[in-house]
């Protein structure tokens, strides 16, 4: 008598192989999440130099961070080029701030239209993170927040739940950026 043994049918192949990908996702992803700081859509956050609290939108479909402020003249300082500004904190309070340009962005806008924009470094504290990250400068003014924070700040380091809002403290704690 001869015994043939039959492997299993592709679908149950697939259908196990399925299950296991699922249990090691189980596993394994809240462990590096885990690494990652969790903040909400929307968040308060401090920029320096200033030590300014604006409230910013947690964007992930922006590459980079974007600041209201009004009051923008470029000029020269030691042949490269700067910028004067004006940023509002949360409470309303004025402060001139002055930056070297590092470049000039072609953002491309939802409908369709792109502008150009001045791009400065800032210092941004974000729950218990400091970065000095990239920020472009524009009039946000008839725009909800003060800023938006893009994937170039938040990449590596955060995990956005956009079921939450304010659900971090900008606590960097002793920041003596220039």
């Amino acid at each position: 008598m001869t015994v043939s043994i039959r492997p299993p049918p592709v679908h149950l192949i697939v259908g196990r192989f399925a299950l296991l990908l699922t249990i090691l996702k189980i596993c394994i992803v809240p462990c590096a999440a885990g690494a990652k700081e969790t903040s909400g859509w929307v968040e308060k956050v401090r920029v320096f130099p200033g030590d300014i609290l604006v409230k910013a939108k947690i964007d992930t479909g922006a590459k980079t961070s974007s600041l209201h402020c009004t009051c923008m003249s470029t000029f020269e300082r030691d042949g490269e080029e700067w910028v004067s500004f004006m940023v509002e904190n949360y409470d309303g309070e004025k402060q001139l701030l002055e930056r070297k340009v590092v470049r000039n962005a072609v953002i491309k806008r939802h409908h369709g239209e792109s502008q150009e924009r001045l791009v400065v470094m800032l210092g941004v504290c974000l729950g218990n993170t400091y970065r000095e990250t990239e920020v472009n400068l524009i009039d946000r003014s008839g725009l909800n927040y003060q800023m938006l924070i893009g994937r170039r700040f938040l990449k590596d380091l955060f995990v956005v739940d956009p079921s939450e809002t304010f659900h971090t403290k900008p606590d960097c704690g002793d920041i003596s950026a220039e």
